[in-house]
């Protein structure tokens, strides 16, 4: 850079409008977050934000889940600092180096034990997006075969491969496959007897020689769908998945980039269903807040010559050593287990919320992954709307909605469920239980509140209707509470305004 123009760049004014201005004017139109959360952050620490402004935040939207332990978290700094002082090279290409072999040690000693007996790694480019990517390309080059089969609400990246296999792809070598879900469960049932339908559906689909889809080459699941609308996949389904694959020799890949690392109340979401996938694609908190990305396979999967797939940036060796120290500050201090039981505890204080807010349809979620579904408080008309039927509007108390053990038991025990477990016509809710239509503009809304009142929330789902709180496995109980009540402060001023 010329010395003038250094100081016309230091010369301008650092204010936040300016900044903000200055953005708007040179970034991309695709830009997401910065539309919707008009900040400027400069100083961050665990789970605060402060802006150019003074103002703090709490953030909910970790890095969209990158940051387990929050922002600048201790131990991170320190092992990046140690690797600076070092000397050690910062780029390395996918040479051995003694912080590769710690990270990979590290990451291994956390692996589904079935996996971890047998696992190969490949480091791919810094995104999880390169990570799906290579998943696909390694089970299409084991099999011999190229189709794919996937879920309806998938994100699994913006690539080509990846969008392929998301939610809103068109005309592509992928078969669609109904992801269980209560409140809008694609049969209309919702429960057991929809977890029962979408699996049956998946072995006919594969089955039946006329259904037009040939052997594919692997299935990719996320094991709680993020942008879809926080959608714990229930156990008993994953494992019907599991048995459903491996009696058709067909590769499974656990998509882990937004699940993994504690956040659901596992090491790795697939833990709570004790399924072994064939693949496992992690990126975010791997990286301890740095881009690193990374493919897990067992071993017989592993057929590519050399160079077959590679990646200028696969050797990161800050995110190595920041990905190392927080895998085993997860794992030492038990941070799993602790978004356990107060991800179940926030659950319940926010279905609590629904009795007051005829706008909540749903809340659901697994361990600190928890998002709450906003709808309009009139009923659809006639057959309960394009969703089906799911759980009781605004409890979202069904153990399918959060991935509890009586989803777990779904398929096996219909019971469970009471009348959701009958067969036949009788499974249809009446319409007092149906889905309510989705209210993206009122979530919006809820978002911009949550602003005012210092707290940074994400939306998503189908129709962005649904508020995700995704904070760092390191919240306090204090935080907690102050996250919950802002949320509800938000949701009561913006549902009065949205509703007269």
């Amino acid at each position: 850079m010329g010395r003038s123009a250094a100081h016309s760049s230091l010369s301008q004014p650092t204010s936040q409008e300016g900044i903000l201005r200055r953005q708007a004017a040179r970034e991309s139109a695709a830009r997401t977050y910065a539309r919707a959360l008009p900040i400027v952050p400069v100083r961050a620490r665990g789970m605060t934000i402060e802006g150019a402004d003074g103002r703090r935040y709490l953030d909910c939207l970790s890095g969209a889940g990158t940051l387990a332990l929050g922002h600048n978290h201790p131990v991170v700094l320190e092992a990046i600092r140690k690797v600076l002082d070092s000397g050690a090279p910062l780029h390395i290409l996918d040479l051995a180096t003694p912080v590769k072999d710690a990270f990979t040690t590290e990451l291994f000693s956390t692996l589904p034990r079935g996996l971890a007996e047998r696992a190969r790694i490949q480091f791919c480019g810094p995104a999880g997006t390169d990570a799906v990517e290579a998943a696909l390309k390694l089970v299409r080059a084991a099999t011999g075969r190229d189709g794919m089969l996937a879920f309806t609400g998938a994100y699994h990246g913006m690539t080509a491969g990846a969008l392929e296999v998301s939610g809103g792809a068109q005309n592509v070598r992928v078969a669609r496959l109904p992801y269980p879900q209560d409140y809008r469960c694609p049969f209309g049932l919702g429960g057991p007897r929809g977890v029962e339908l979408s699996a049956r559906w998946t072995e006919s689909l594969l089955d039946d020689t006329k259904s037009g889809v040939p052997a594919p080459a692997g299935m990719i699941v996320e094991p709680v769908q993020g942008e879809g609308g926080v959608l714990p996949a229930p156990d008993a389904w994953l494992r019907r998945m599991r048995d459903i694959t491996e009696a058709r020799g067909i590769p499974l890949i656990a998509d882990e980039v937004q699940t993994g690392v504690g956040r659901t109340g596992a090491f790795w979401a697939v833990e709570h269903s004790g399924v072994v996938p064939d693949v496992m694609v992690l990126s975010k908190a791997i990286g301890g807040s740095l881009p690193l990305a990374v493919v897990i396979y067992r071993d017989d999967l592993d057929v590519w010559p050399p160079g077959a797939h590679a990646g200028t940036f696969r050797g990161n060796q800050l995110a190595m050593a920041a990905g190392a120290a927080t895998l085993a500050y997860v794992r030492e201090n038990g941070l799993a287990e602790r978004a356990a039981t107060l991800g179940a505890r926030m659950i319940t204080q926010l279905r609590s919320l629904a009795g007051a807010h005829p706008c909540i349809g749903e809340v659901r979620g697994r361990g600190l992954m928890i998002g709450v579904e906003l709808v309009e408080p009139e009923e659809w008309g006639g057959s309960g709307g394009p969703g089906g039927s799911g759980e009781s509007v605004g409890s979202g108390a069904s153990a399918g909605a959060s991935g509890e053990a009586g989803a777990a038991g779904a398929v096996e025990s219909p019971g469970a469920y009471g009348a959701y477990g009958a067969s036949g016509a009788a499974d249809r809710l009446p319409a007092a239980t149906r889905p309510r239509p989705p209210a993206p503009q009122l979530a919006a809304a809820v978002q911009r509140e949550c602003l005012r009142r210092g707290l940074i929330v994400e939306l998503g789902g189908r129709h962005s209707s649904v508020v995700r709180l995704l904070p760092p496995l390191t919240i306090t109980d204090e935080q907690a509470a102050a996250v919950l009540d802002r949320l509800a402060d938000a949701l009561t001023t913006a549902a009065r305004a949205h509703h007269g």
